[in-house]
């Protein structure tokens, strides 16, 4: 797993803990009942949303799969809870899907950013699909500004690493590396430098994307409505969309997203990189930068 996925379990098992210690029970004294409290106890008093909930019942499952294993338990009691509280709320008012926009309000967000590292940060996310932590990870090295491709840091979520970027997206990339040039006096390795010469943060890439899409009418930060919200993940949305939309084999795209090969069919068929980068040039959406 990747690092921040385990430190995220990790903050899960130690929630559940601390809410079953105020209840005078502990990690292997756990029923039903107490799961459905903690539930409870996860929606009403921290507030959080459906999505999350699912997490730390994956955390707390995955917690009880190593007990049995080590036989510390003899059953895993999350199973069921979560099975029938999945099913209870799967067309509940969260079951909703995260915005997807236009090539036109793809354009329309892009073009409207003044700044060119944070109009490279988008360009980059919208035409690779990359995730955010991909990219803050990115050095310069990383970049082949000859081929055109990135080779990504290795990572648990990722197969392969090598993605494509098109021409709009390299003449970006082209004018903020000059940009970064005159900015660099800590020197970084980072691709993207932050206004104090350090790498790019979470916070930074968010703050990117989620205020070109306010400027333009497609991300409401005061709704509770997914719908209504466009930020980092939307790009990586919008790229596998607008791909398969265009035409592009489902096993290309598959290898594109990084998507973890789990069939026989995934692990003996081998892609031809050329072919991938054709199919890819292709079908990316032009934006107009």
């Amino acid at each position: 797993m990747a690092k921040r996925s385990v430190e995220t379990y990790l903050n899960s098992i130690k929630i559940c803990r601390g809410f079953l210690s105020s209840r005078g029970k502990d990690i292997l004294t756990i029923d039903r009942a107490a799961i459905q409290g903690y539930i409870e106890y996860l929606r009403l008093e921290r507030k959080v949303s459906l999505k999350t909930v699912k997490m730390h019942l994956t955390a707390l499952s995955t917690l009880y799969e190593f007990l049995v294993f080590e036989g510390r338990a003899d059953s895993n009691p999350v199973l069921q809870v979560r099975r029938r509280y999945s099913r209870r709320y799967k067309d509940g008012s969260e079951a909703q899907t995260k915005q997807l926009i236009s090539v036109e309000d793809m354009a329309r967000l892009i073009n409207s950013t003044m700044g060119i590292r944070d109009k490279a940060v988008i360009t980059l996310l919208a035409k690779t699909g990359i995730r955010r932590n991909e990219l803050i990870t990115l050095d310069t090295s990383d970049v082949d500004l000859i081929e055109n491709r990135i080779k990504l840091k290795a990572t648990g979520k990722r197969t392969n690493r090598v993605v494509f970027f098109d021409d709009e997206a390299a003449l970006l990339l082209r004018r903020w590396l000059k940009i970064r040039e005159g900015m660099n006096r800590r020197n970084e390795t980072a691709l993207f430098l932050s206004n104090w010469g350090y790498r790019i943060s979470r916070t930074d890439v968010y703050e990117a994307v989620t205020k070109a899409a306010a400027r333009v009418g497609l991300h409401d930060p005061g709704s509770e409505r997914l719908e209504d919200h466009f930020g980092p993940h939307c790009c990586r949305h919008w790229y596998c969309t607008h791909l398969f939309r265009a035409g592009m084999r489902r096993e290309y795209i598959k290898e594109l997203r990084g998507d973890s090969r789990k069939e026989a069919f995934d692990l003996y068929n081998h892609i031809d990189l050329k072919e991938l980068k054709e199919a890819y040039l292709a079908a990316i959406p032009q934006l107009g930068i």
